[in-house]
This record gives structure tokens, C-alpha cells and sequence, in this order.
């Protein structure tokens, strides 16, 4: 068994968390990973570009349609109503980025007022997850729920604004990691252990995790679980489109391109549309790889909208298909639990040689 403080906070058996990906649905990959012992991820970001100048894809094609709080409420009681046998636990992400505050507003608002609403809900909805943005507004909201506020972080200097604010756990994500990344290339490698050693608050590894021995890495970099989002893409239970669970498993390590995105700089597989927004973002905006901040443009906007699109019309080279470096070494697709059981085992397995070796 490997437990670790992330358990104990949270109540789950495994020390593992699923990315809240986007811009669609993750319910059904939330209901499966939270049955299977870790936490699940509801992911907000899809459910209210509409109310955003970020509009990937109309929210109504993935969630049907509804409010932006109603497709919220009624992801809430799905998730809820189908992880009740096994009393698992689960939570949601919402990105904070400026482009998308007034749709974070909304989605967290809904969110935790459901959670009063429903004892159920609060018994099993636990954390909040925040990315892409400032978390210091958002203090006096998310502490007083009574929720684990996770915010995931790319550098020591965002960690440190993180714990400034509030929150109770950073996740550290590194630059090889999928979708949205840091404008500064800082690898797992050399962010993880150093944000560890510079908080005071648990720390969560994320980007390039997948198995056993990156679980094992982690915790040897002391960090107290792990996140990932390209490993769950490629699972049964996954809501993503197989073109893009089989585009992951047809990658090596090398097939991935980072361009500009919506929120910043963004990881695709790389195929005919990445490169087509890649080529896009040198062209309108050269001081991208000197890690210039830099708006995006509607050039770029318009293909990324249209990748996302055809992704739900399962057209392998004209999806945008966002995943990280980690796509190298996933070879199958089996169901969440086959895939946590065999992290885990694999985890303590490495664990416990690495003691013999050393003894």
C-alpha cells in the first residue's frame, strides 16, 4: 500500500489525482477514477466558454444544453449518484485565468453551493482544484467551504503566491506536461524537488507521470501524490474521442508541440493542425521561445476552435489534440482501475527494492 498526506486530507485509498482536462467533458473519467480509489476531477472549463472570450467549442455539444450553472448542478449529481456504491471522492478545476473570470465565478459559485445544498455532496466533494490564474481573490470563497483548495503552479515563484493566499496543497507542474503549460520551459525534474524544498504545504507532482516508477520519482522527490492527464486520456472509461486515445497511443516522446493557446502556451500531438498553430505562433508572435507573454491572435484562436471541433468529428489530422510528452510511453488503453492497481503495485514494488538495495 502506498498512503501519503494526500490520502489522510482527502480520504482516498491511493495518492492519485486525474488532470481536469478540457475543453469536454470528464464526468465519466471522474465517476471511474473516484470508484477506483483516487480522486476524481470534474472539469469546468468546457461548461462555460460561452460566457468567456474562450469558445473552443459550443458547451452544448459536449454537455447538452442548459445554463452554465445547470450543466455544473447536473454534472454534480451524475458524478455524485454514480460514485455512491463505493462512496468515492471527487472534486473539480476551474482555470482563474483574466480570460476566464467571470466563467470561474459562476462554475465555483454553483459548485459549492451544491455541496451546501446536498449532504451527500459534501460527504464526497472535496477539493478545488485552480489553475492558469491569481488564487488570492478566491481566498475567503474556497476556505470557507471547507474544501482542499489544490492550485497547480510552474515555478517556486508561483508556489510561493499560491501559499501566500491560502491554499492547502500546490501542484507542481512540470513543462513537459500537456495542454497548458509555462511560458519558462522548467522540467518535473528540477521544478518538483525545488518547490518542495522551498513550501511549507504538501506538494503534488504532475507532468510526465504515468506509472509506477514516475509515481515512485515523485515521492522520492517528496512530493505527496501525483496528478496526470494524458495517462487518464488513454483509458476505457475516458470520455475523450478515440481518435485522440489512439492518437496518444500512436506518439513517441518526440510527437508533441507546444504553440500558443488560449490561456498561453498550450502542449498538442502534433499532426497537421498543431503545426498549422505552431507555425501561426512564430509567424504573429516571435518572442514566444523567449518566453515573451504575449497575446494570442485570431488566426490562432480560429484554428485552435477549429482542432477542437474536429476532434468530435474524429479527424486525426485536423484535431487538436492536447497531451503531453508522456504520450511516448503509454502503449495500451485499459480501464481506470486496471490502470491505478497497476501503478500502485508497480510503486511499491520499485519502493521496495530500492530499500533492499540500499540496506
Amino acid at each position: 500500500m502506498v498512503r501519503t498526506e494526500l490520502c489522510e486530507r482527502l480520504g482516498i485509498e491511493y495518492p492519485i489525482i486525474q488532470g481536469g482536462m478540457g475543453p469536454y467533458s470528464t464526468n465519466n473519467l471522474c465517476t471511474a477514477v473516484a470508484n477506483a480509489g483516487a480522486l476524481g476531477v470534474i472539469s469546468g472549463i468546457g461548461m462555460a466558454t460561452n460566457l468567456s472570450d474562450v469558445t473552443p467549442v459550443d458547451p452544448s455539444r459536449v454537455f447538452g444544453k442548459g445554463t452554465v450553472k445547470e450543466i455544473m448542478r447536473r454534472s454534480i449529481a451524475t458524478v455524485t449518484e454514480q460514485t455512491k456504491e463505493s462512496a468515492g471522492i471527487y472534486g473539480i478545476n476551474v482555470p482563474l485565468s483574466a480570460e476566464f473570470v467571470e466563467a470561474a465565478r459562476v462554475l465555483i459559485d454553483e459548485a459549492l453551493e451544491c455541496r451546501e445544498r446536498d449532504p451527500e455532496v459534501k460527504a464526497r466533494f472535496r477539493a478545488v482544484i485552480t489553475s492558469a490564474g491569481n488564487p488570492l481573490p478566491w481566498r475567503d470563497k474556497i476556505k470557507s467551504s471547507g474544501v482542499v483548495w489544490l492550485h497547480v503552479i510552474p515555478s517556486v515563484y508561483h508556489a510561493k503566491k499560491a501559499e501566500a493566499a491560502g491554499v492547502d496543497m500546490v501542484i507542481a507542474s512540470g513543462h513537459e506536461g500537456g495542454a497548458h503549460i509555462a511560458w519558462e520551459p522548467v522540467h518535473s525534474m528540477v521544478l518538483i524537488p525545488e518547490v518542495v524544498e522551498q513550501m511549507a504545504i504538501p506538494v503534488i507532482a504532475a507532468g510526465g507521470i504515468c506509472d509506477g516508477a514516475t509515481l515512485a520519482a515523485a515521492l522520492a522527490l517528496g512530493a505527496k501524490g501525483v496528478q496526470m492527464g494524458t495517462r487518464f486520456i488513454a483509458t476505457k472509461e475516458s470520455d475523450f474521442q478515440p481518435v485522440w486515445k489512439n492518437g496518444i497511443l500512436d506518439r513517441d516522446e518526440r510527437k508533441t508541440l507546444v504553440g500558443r493557446g488560449f490561456f498561453g502556451p498550450m502542449r498538442f500531438l502534433r499532426n497537421q493542425q498543431s503545426a498549422a498553430v505552431v507555425e501561426a505562433t512564430v509567424r504573429h508572435i516571435g518572442g514566444f521561445y523567449l518566453g515573451e507573454r504575449i497575446e494570442s491572435t485570431r488566426e490562432i484562436l480560429d484554428l485552435e476552435k477549429e482542432g477542437f471541433e474536429n476532434v468530435l468529428e474524429g479527424d486525426k489530422d485536423r484535431a487538436l489534440m492536447l497531451a503531453g510528452e508522456v504520450s511516448g510511453r503509454i502503449k495500451d488503453i485499459p480501464t481506470v482501475s486496471e490502470l491505478i492497481q497497476r501503478i500502485v503495485n508497480e510503486a511499491h514494488e520499485i519502493i521496495a527494492k530500492l530499500a533492499a538495495q540500499i540496506s
